[in-house]
């Protein structure tokens, strides 16, 4: 892992695409701005952890619910 000391209005460079920007730091909170091709996803990595927990679950299978769900003749 890189670790950065950026200011104000200084910059981060990835690769030739993509550029991060120090907005703003108030007390603990850092503002940033990426600017990046349309193609690249960018997403908050809580907002991923939690799409990947709630698809882990979705696919648990509750063996007692399925049998409830069956067709019974």
């Amino acid at each position: 892992m890189l670790v950065l000391s950026r200011k104000t209005n200084e910059t981060i460079k990835i690769g030739d695409d993509i550029e991060i920007r120090i907005l703003e730091v108030k007390g603990d909170t850092i503002r940033i701005g990426i600017e990046a091709p349309e193609n690249i996803d960018i997403l908050r990595g809580e907002l991923v952890q939690s799409i990947t927990e709630t698809n882990t679950e979705a696919v648990t299978l509750d063996a007692s619910l399925f049998s409830q769900l069956t067709y019974k003749e």
